[in-house]
């Protein structure tokens, strides 16, 4: 075996959530790049068989589960969906979520718990439906990795739910990872800022994206394969000895690279 060929994942099975496009899309390709069959979902069936076509491409299998994936029965039937498919799951990928940031007065105790719902609970939600599929099939690399975010390990003005949220999910890899350990590893990235459908409104102000780009200690926004290939390298015989661990992927940020502008709070 070459070094190269650690970075494979031939004739496993993936799962990834939130697939229709950005991060998702990009890592549900380059899992069935580097030799995956892959479940990917989303809400919007008509960029999930985009995905799929991609997938094909690659010479490997595609499903197809268009689903509302705040919906914990949802997110966790994805895990049975890859099995009857496939009859083996090997590569869990929580990348679904995310919160639109918000003035702390406005976070109400209902934001915040939709936030931790949609990034944390529907992780756990699945990963729990998945485990013991994970742990029937052959022996072999088993993986979940979260999409965490740099958010989740500093502090910016208006991202108390959504850095909340990140922050907790990042916990609960490294706490999943002891819990699952040795046969399933579980790892998670801190994701930079990447040129996704969420940042489509800054790319429009150039203002904006000077900041990011000046900000970022690499001097650019970040793209959605620099993401997949960590959730690759993770997910392969390459990462067999990484558990419990975050990957910053963020281009060298310490600190938020986008000031959203919010005032001091008054009275």
């Amino acid at each position: 075996m070459t070094i190269l060929d650690r970075f494979t994942t031939t004739d496993q099975v993936a799962v990834v959530t939130g697939a229709g496009r950005g991060i998702g899309a990009a890592t549900a390709v380059a899992l069935a790049e580097s030799g995956s069959d892959v479940v990917v979902s989303a809400r919007t069936a008509g960029q999930l068989e985009e995905v799929a076509d991609r997938i094909r491409a690659a010479g490997r299998r595609a499903v197809v589960v268009p689903a509302d994936l705040s919906d914990l029965d949802a997110v966790a039937g994805l895990a049975h969906a890859a099995y009857d498919a496939f009859g083996r799951l090997d590569t869990v990928v929580n990348n679904v979520g995310g919160t639109i940031p918000n003035a702390f007065l406005d976070t109400t105790p209902d934001y915040l718990e939709e936030a931790f719902h949609f990034n944390v609970t529907t992780a756990h939600a699945l990963s729990v439906a998945a485990v013991p599929l994970m742990l029937k099939g052959p022996e072999g690399q088993k993986s979940i990795t979260c999409i965490s975010s740099m958010m989740g390990r500093s502090a910016g003005r208006g991202y108390l739910a959504y850095g909340t949220a990140k922050a907790a999910l990042a916990h609960w890899a490294r706490l999943a990872a002891s819990d699952l350990a040795p046969r399933i590893r579980v790892n998670g990235i801190y994701v930079g800022s990447v040129m996704t459908s969420a940042l489509e409104f800054v790319a429009g102000v150039p203002e904006m994206m000077d900041q990011l780009e000046t900000k970022t200690p690499l001097g650019r926004v970040g793209e959605a394969e620099d993401i997949a290939a960590a959730v690759v390298y993770l997910s392969s015989r390459a990462g067999q000895y990484v558990t419990g661990k975050l990957l910053e992927v963020d281009g060298g940020i310490q600190a938020p690279n986008l000031d959203l502008g919010l005032p001091d709070v008054s009275g």
